[in-house]
């Protein structure tokens, strides 16, 4: 079994570092204004319930993580034993089989304690839908699929419709006479003075722009580099940064101009479905915590993570709803020049390039990741639909399923700008899915894959804190509940 290379290993600070950068994106700029429309003391209330939820979840990937590598270690030793058997090199001579559990007893051991750190660890990156295939049968498998290509189609779409909105925000520089700066543009006012197209026309052909010039590298291999991780992470914390001392210091100056209600249970749905894409990261634990050297304290690290985090989004959503009077559903536009005339635009040099910075900081960081999500997407489809061992035509490959990741998204996209309809139909059910009641079931079937395989007496100790069965009947019911509660 292949062991993690040493060089690609990293400190435990530095693995929570790009756990709290994966989360930390998209869906923190839409919280703002879903905060603003649920009330202050419902949407923190309700943050930190998902933050709570969420990081429940996360301890059962990581159990069902650990789970997976005992099995797969289990399956290579059998393998081995078998040739060891064929070629008269074995050593004992009954044979142990997938039924057979390798300790029964309770007792505490060296070999019990052996067995447990040679068989859970978390050495090789398995991913989730490989999990998948080691826990759940054919149609758990297909199901899980299904769910992650939903959740992919709702994040490209949510990516090509942010993109589009922050440049035609930024473009469109005709000013109605009639409106003031606090008043929304229509979509079908102008977008230029000269030519008769309107804002809505102009997103639409920013999308059309973003999606011909990136989408074609989903017909190819595109890999992240560590260096443009390294450059986006910059621009994500700087312009956060940004935003919260500026919204500080419109309040301290200004006062608090917004007038956000205590709560609105009209607001859950959205809030309920940002509030669920803001914390995912789950479907991409296994890549960024298989390689942290030192797992010995791993999840008391992560509830760190998502303390921070859930801290983190209550300042950047609390300081916007009374630092501003109106909040757009993407909140970096209510920094940037909208095309709304002198008002809105500073004198000073810095503070002007300030604005177009936060303006378009989502084009930056969105448009490195689309062809990334596109091409997990397309590979997804193919393992959806396409069976192992079974020959293809080269187009149906590489043509049929690289059209059908991105020409989806596209068409929603084009269909809806509102970002809040987006992630919260995103949030509210494929990723949901995905962060409640995949890693639930993952670990409920993990936990009785491994007693019935390795047995009782060994310990998983990448095991949940929240290992009762009433934890797991709570996320499923909370599920339940969200679900009816979106309809």
């Amino acid at each position: 079994m292949p062991e993690q290379n040493v060089g690609d290993q990293y400190p435990t600070w530095v693995g929570l570092v790009y756990v709290f950068n994966l989360i930390v994106g998209t869906g923190a700029l839409t919280l703002p204004a879903v905060f603003s429309r649920a009330g202050w003391a419902l949407g923190l209330s309700v943050i930190l319930v998902l933050a709570f939820i969420s990081f429940i979840t996360v301890t059962f990937v990581i159990e069902a993580m650990a789970s997976a590598n005992a099995i797969v270690t289990w399956r290579h030793i059998q393998h081995r034993k078998r040739v060891l058997r064929t070629v008269g090199e074995s050593g004992p001579s009954n044979s142990d089989s997938e039924d057979t559990p390798l300790v029964a007893s309770l007792s505490t051991s060296p070999d019990r304690l052996d067995m447990t750190c040679r068989y859970y660890v978390i050495q090789d990156k398995i991913e989730m839908g490989q999990m998948a295939s080691i826990f759940f049968n054919r149609f758990g498998i297909t199901l899980f699929y299904l769910c992650f290509a939903i959740y992919l189609y709702g994040d490209l779409s949510i990516y090509g419709a942010a993109v589009a909105k922050s440049i035609a925000d930024v473009a469109c520089t005709y000013l109605p006479k009639n409106l003031t700066c606090n008043d929304t543009i229509p979509d079908t006012e102008l977008c230029w003075e000269g030519p008769a197209f309107n804002r809505l026309d102009a997103y639409r052909i920013f999308l059309t722009m973003f999606v011909l010039l990136l989408g074609p590298f989903v017909f190819f291999n595109v890999q992240k580099t560590k260096y443009l991780q390294l450059l986006t992470s910059v621009m994500r914390w700087l312009a956060f940064t940004i935003m919260i001392v500026y919204a500080l210091k419109n309040l301290f100056v200004h006062g608090a101009r917004g007038d956000p209600p205590v709560a609105s249970l009209a607001g859950i749905p959205s809030l309920f479905g940002a509030g669920v894409y803001s914390f995912m990261c789950h479907h991409s634990l296994p890549a960024l915590v298989a390689p942290i050297a030192n797992k010995s304290k791993l999840n008391r690290f992560l509830a760190l993570d998502y303390t921070l985090i859930a801290l983190f989004y209550l300042l950047l959503a609390l300081t916007g709803i009374f630092a501003f009077e109106r909040l757009d559903d993407l909140y970096t536009l209510d920094f940037g020049p909208r095309g709304l005339g002198d008002c809105s635009k500073s004198d000073n040099i810095f503070m002007l390039l300030m604005e177009y910075f936060l303006a378009l900081f989502p084009v930056f960081t969105l448009s490195t990741s689309f062809p990334i999500i596109a091409i997990t997407l397309r590979n997804n489809l193919q393992s959806l639909f396409l069976k192992e061992d079974t020959f293809y035509t080269l187009c149906l490959q590489k043509l049929v399923f690289p059209i059908l990741a991105v020409v989806p998204p596209y068409l929603i996209a084009m269909t809806t700008k509102d970002l809040s309809i987006l992630v919260g139909i995103t949030g509210s059910y494929a990723g949901a899915g995905i962060q409640y009641l995949i890693p639930t079931f993952l670990v409920y079937y993990a936990r009785k894959k491994t007693n019935k395989v390795i047995g009782l007496g060994v310990i998983n100790k990448f095991a949940s804190p929240f290992s009762g069965r009433c934890w797991l009947t709570f996320v499923v019911a909370l599920s339940e509940t969200k679900y009816a509660g979106c309809l």
